[in-house]
């Protein structure tokens, strides 16, 4: 087992800290970090995912649990998998693809781990089908303070508390997961414009309960009668049938391209106005009014960014805040003022997303709830951004919203438990649990988590 002393960011690389980095190899290195990680105690951290400081502990220790990355079961006919935290999405789309299984969802990057999937419950853009991460988690094996290793089944507090708890009730070590039955690697997609805010709301209602995946990306730079137009993109997994005849012979390869690294340090201010405006003016232009059945790789749909490495950095040194929030069904109105004053404001973001969340997860720091959320990339050294976020979290909040917690480093802690309703729970579990805070990060010292 190895440990450095370095400093530990988030993605959108804004709030670095110092940390001692363990690297446990084995589940007794995992339990001998946990007993010895010291006053500040420890966090356990995957691929570095999480945008915010989540998997950040100032002074203290950070687990790096990529060293456990076994796959050790796998039923091909039931479609499940048993697998260590450690293990990306990638590699399991790797291994498990060609037997004709895909992961139950995948956010938009596959370079997270099983681990980091449920500590964030992540979501995609299926969520309004097959819901968040954990709902196809049967079980799992968790390393808690005093020690021990215990297994925590579906639908117990332990489980819910942990799904979604951002490494605060443990470190996961293993995991059993239900896994998605498909016939090819590629997905059948289905693109059209929309006009504005309203029309695309309207779409996303009327048919999305037509398609597996559905995501629309927002310019939010546009403005007057155009303001929140979109691309609306929707598909489902390619059946063999849609293939031709040549993509048959090998219809479940999974080749994801890759595109050369952007230099270390962009130039502050290349992401201005100007810049993302050209793009988005382009991006909207050149999608399709309508076109069904589009054939597109996994990777093509959903994780285009991973073709990047190092993306983050295009946002340069000041790095970049993901703001994402939902609000519920019958609170579109508070949507439709938060585009508009982003639309106002000028904000440059080009990765404005909107997805339709279906059915809340079990889990008590669960993002996803019935309605709507938003998510966008802001470049962090934007002048006034700090007074503008706390002003959208007021908005959010009355309206019953929350923010995501896996993106924020920001979020003011008087505002948690509204958006939160079961954080209480959460917390005297974790007093119970954990009296002596031996699972901390940065995040739970600023919010009070």
């Amino acid at each position: 087992m190895s440990a450095d002393t370095v400093s530990v960011t988030g993605w959108g690389r804004t709030a670095p800290t110092t940390a001692r980095l363990i690297r446990p190899r084995t589940y007794e290195e995992a339990v001998a970090a946990v007993r010895d990680c010291g006053a500040r105690g420890g966090i356990p951290r995957g691929l570095g995912r999480a945008y915010g400081d989540a998997a950040q502990n100032a002074g203290g220790a950070v687990f790096d649990m990529t060293g456990l990355d076994r796959v050790h079961a796998i039923d091909a006919d039931g479609g499940t998998v048993l697998c260590d935290a450690g293990v990306s999405l990638h590699r399991l789309m790797e291994v498990l693809l060609p037997l004709g299984w895909f992961v139950p969802v995948t956010p938009g990057t596959r370079y997270v781990t099983v681990g980091g999937a449920i500590g964030a419950d992540i979501h995609g853009k299926n969520h309004h089908v097959s819901g968040s991460f954990s709902r196809h988690v049967l079980s799992l094996e968790l390393l808690t303070a005093d020690g021990t290793v215990r297994t925590v089944s579906r639908g117990t507090p332990l489980f819910d508390a942990t799904t979604g708890g951002m490494g605060l009730t443990g470190v996961i070590l293993t995991a059993t997961v239900q896994l998605q039955p498909v016939e090819t690697s590629l997905m059948s997609v289905d693109t059209e414009r929309a006009r504005d805010l309203d029309d695309l709301l309207a779409r996303l209602t009327a048919t999305d309960h037509r398609y597996r995946y559905s995501v629309a990306w927002i310019d939010l730079l546009a403005r007057g009668a155009a303001t929140g137009r979109a691309v609306l993109t929707r598909g489902e997994h390619a059946p063999l049938d849609a293939l031709s005849a040549r993509a048959r012979r090998d219809p479940l390869s999974f080749r994801p391209g890759r595109l050369p690294a952007p230099p270390a340090l962009l130039p502050e201010g290349l992401l201005g106005r100007a810049t993302v405006g050209c793009f988005n003016e382009l991006w909207y232009r050149r999608a399709p009014r309508a076109r069904s059945g589009e054939l597109q790789r996994l990777s093509t749909f959903f994780h285009p960014l991973d073709g990047v490495p190092h993306w983050n950095r295009i946002y340069g040194r000041s790095g970049f805040v993901q703001y994402q929030f939902a609000v519920g069904h019958g609170h579109e109105e508070t949507l439709r003022a938060v585009v508009r004053r982003l639309s106002r404001r000028r904000c440059p973001s080009f990765l404005a997303v909107l997805k339709r969340f279906g059915d809340a997860d079990p889990g008590w720091l669960s993002f996803p709830l019935p309605g709507w959320t938003l998510a966008l990339d802001i470049p962090a050294g934007l002048p006034g951004l700090g007074v503008l976020l706390d002003e959208l979290d007021e908005e959010v909040a009355a309206a019953g919203g929350r923010v995501y917690l896996a993106k924020d480093s920001r979020l003011r802690p008087e505002l948690l438990a509204g958006m939160y309703p079961r954080l209480a729970e959460f917390r005297a579990l974790r007093a119970e649990l954990d009296p002596h805070a031996v699972f901390t990060s940065d995040l739970s010292r600023r919010l009070g988590v």
